[in-house]
């Protein structure tokens, strides 16, 4: 049984991770800081079912406090790090850069520091997909350059894997996962497929990139990413450092997604089509074989079934 401990803990895919660490009854110290760029009432009912949990504490902190966060490791002596907090939001980086650098940047260079003081040597954080800008080759292979992000949020994250190779160097050991278009019950409300359900169901005005169908997405089910996480988690003490893709590997039209959604919620959308933004990239395309080779991992939920069970979700919501 590990002591874990798990920045973003109450958001999308750090309350999945929990999820999954406490039913196999590690230990979780969970940090967030519950800021308002989305409702922090979401959070607190994504973590409602396990804060009287013995195996569980709640830090309410930013991750860039480094006093903060030196007390969290002295108090509760992790034996690991998953460090999934951020600011996120492509378009969102745009109108506030210094934050995301603030948040993302400070806030994983805290972390690394405080690990190395406390020799927390397993050390896993989110990456992502968007740190491959705009290449054309295709799919995005770990390999490939990531020298030229397209926007400040993806700027940050590719900061954050230079930062973290630096780290490996003094004795941590560090994997890096560029999620691909994560998606599934608990999303974001920021997210597209968050949006444009809501659009869906109240009727409005839903905007679709693009002319027909070539922009595409690898949308990757929450579950898949949960065991793809966990997977290098458990495992990151064979590495010095490594990145991983964690995707789909089949990318679909986001106009495809829409139809989805009209299906799963009976009722159809209004669409507007418009041209992409710059910061936006016309293609996500996972290529996971190494998570396949090293850690015989591989997604597995079909679209059609991931979307059926978000409605669902988001149904229940009211």
């Amino acid at each position: 049984m590990a002591r874990v401990l798990v920045t973003g803990g109450a958001g999308f895919i750090g309350s999945h991770c929990i999820d999954s660490l406490l039913a196999r009854r590690d230990s979780v110290i969970c940090v967030d800081n519950f800021n308002d760029y989305y409702d922090p009432k979401k959070k607190r009912l994504n973590i409602k079912d396990y804060v009287k949990s013995n195996n569980y504490s709640l830090v309410v902190s930013d991750v860039a406090d480094y006093k903060s966060m030196r007390s969290v490791f002295e108090k509760h002596k992790p034996d690991k790090v998953l460090h999934l907090a951020a600011r996120a939001g492509v378009r969102a980086s745009l109108k506030d850069p210094l934050e995301y650098v603030r948040s993302n940047v400070n806030g994983t260079a805290t972390l690394l520091e405080c690990a190395r003081e406390f020799d927390v040597r397993d050390f896993v954080f989110a990456s992502s997909s968007s740190v491959y800008g705009a290449n054309k080759k295709v799919p995005f292979s770990e390999d490939d350059p990531v020298e030229e992000p397209v926007s400040p949020y993806a700027a940050t994250k590719r900061m954050c894997e230079v930062l973290a190779s630096n780290y490996s160097r003094m004795g941590l050991r560090i994997a890096a996962l560029r999620f691909f278009t994560v998606y599934g019950p608990r999303n974001r409300p920021d997210m597209a497929i968050y949006k444009f359900a809501k659009s869906i169901v109240s009727g409005e005005e839903l905007t679709v990139y693009g002319k027909c169908d070539e922009v595409k997405r690898d949308w990757t089910f929450i579950e898949d990413i949960v065991q793809g996480t966990l997977a290098v988690l458990d495992n990151v003490h064979r590495f010095s450092f490594e990145v991983f893709n964690l995707g789909n590997c089949k990318p679909e039209p986001v106009i495809y997604l829409v139809k989805l959604l009209e299906k799963n919620l009976k009722m159809s959308a209004k669409v507007r089509r418009a041209p992409l933004p710059a910061v936006d990239v016309p293609i996500t395309y996972a290529d996971t074989s190494k998570m396949e080779r090293l850690l015989r991992w591989r997604a597995r939920t079909p679209l059609e079934e991931g979307v059926e069970r978000f409605c669902k979700w988001y149904l229940s919501q009211g």
